[in-house]
């Protein structure tokens, strides 16, 4: 336990910075959020200095104007960033900026995963705006080989010292085996963090893949769809499976007849799949719509439709998933839906550093939402 001084230190405060303000909510962030941010930036601003000890709970409670509850979790949250320091029976403490530790994280990408993708790019931008806010560090990793040669270790080193010295593993989109591979580091007290895939009782950030596809399908029946192609990515990921059973399950909810489902091996379609997929668009009864479970799958869509001479939307409406800067400027500019990427990282980052002090983490499911544009016309 860091050592304090018998009598904590008191000095006055800086007139100029004034008390604390009440805190008002913010959309879309929750209570102790905005509390936990507004006592960081009065840390942050010299309200409270290194070693100085904090008003009691009950005491920021009523200067934030929020209950008890509410100003314990702000607390908690920024003791498990490092930012304060609970002594029993004596208070909570600023930390000293020398004694805070960093985090080291690893986050482990596929390794075809290119970090120019936007899907990437996007996920790492909320990491590392995460990593700065808690004061980590992340370690950019391709499982150029199959994990479970490494973890754990044939000569016996621990996952630990294989993987770099990290407190924690966000994986990535893993594959089913990968993800297993890195379960057997949980026993080791190396928490792993699956970010965009499930994989068993492990904790997850990923989207709400049910809900995304439940919103594309209304979306179509809405607008007088009743027969429509489901287009989706390989069978092996959690994504992709979830995105299915979601569109079957929606299709029976609104009894509409789905066509046959084309499920291809990868992320985009190869030429056998392109043939398969335009020969379903030119079926006699053929769909109407397709759902394309991933932004390339879209674009598939897109080239198949227009060499069978099929425009969009006049002959076939498009809903994708993915909402690049690219979207907006396809002809015509695709209904999609944005997957909150950026905020995906941020929760994961975050879930990684309250499990490696040993707080319980739930698995998270964020929301994605409906971008609709010219792809989609009503029949």
């Amino acid at each position: 336990m860091i050592g304090r001084p018998a009598t904590p230190p008191e000095r006055p405060r800086d007139a100029a910075a004034g008390p604390l303000r009440p805190v008002r909510p913010r959309a879309g962030a929750l209570l102790y959020v905005t509390v936990r941010d507004a006592l960081h930036d009065a840390i942050r601003d010299g309200r409270f200095a290194p070693g100085e000890r904090l008003p009691s709970t009950k005491d920021l409670a009523a200067m934030f104007e929020v209950s008890l509850v509410t100003t314990h979790r702000a607390m908690q949250s920024l003791e498990a960033r490092g930012v304060l320091d609970r002594v029993q029976g004596r208070g909570t403490f600023v930390t000293e900026r020398s004694e805070r530790r960093v985090r080291r994280l690893a986050v482990v990408l596929q390794p075809q995963a290119s970090l120019a993708d936007y899907y990437y790019g996007d996920l790492l931008d909320g990491m590392n705006r995460a990593a700065r806010e808690l004061g980590a560090d992340l370690l950019i990793r391709h499982a150029t080989e199959p994990v479970r040669r490494v973890v754990p270790a044939s000569n016996g080193s621990s996952p630990e010292r294989v993987w770099g010295g990290c407190d924690a593993h966000l994986l990535v989109n893993p594959l089913p085996e990968a993800a297993e591979a890195f379960a057997v580091t949980l026993e080791d007290g190396v928490p792993s963090v699956l970010v965009g895939a499930r994989h068993g009782d492990m904790p997850h950030v990923d989207v709400d893949n049910a809900d995304l596809i439940e919103q594309a399908v209304t979306h179509l029946h809405d607008r007088g769809h009743r027969r429509i192609l489901f287009v989706g990515g390989a069978g092996n990921l959690s994504n992709s499976r979830d995105r299915l059973d979601a569109f079957a399950t929606t299709c029976e909810a609104f009894k509409v007849a789905a066509a046959p489902r084309l499920v291809a091996s990868s992320w985009r379609l190869h030429d056998g799949e392109k043939r398969e997929l335009g020969d379903l668009l030119g079926s006699s009864g053929g769909p109407t719509a397709v759902v394309a479970a991933g932004y390339y799958l879209a674009l598939d869509v897109y080239d198949v439709a227009g060499r069978r001479g099929l425009e969009i939307p006049k002959h076939l409406s498009v809903v994708g998933v993915g909402d690049p800067m690219s979207a907006p400027h396809l002809s015509p500019p695709l209904t999609t839906m944005r997957q909150p990427l950026v905020e995906l990282g941020h929760a994961a980052v975050e879930a990684a550093i309250h499990l490696i002090e040993g707080e319980p983490q739930p698995s998270i499911n964020l929301r994605a939402r409906l971008v609709p544009r010219a792809s989609c016309r009503a029949i």
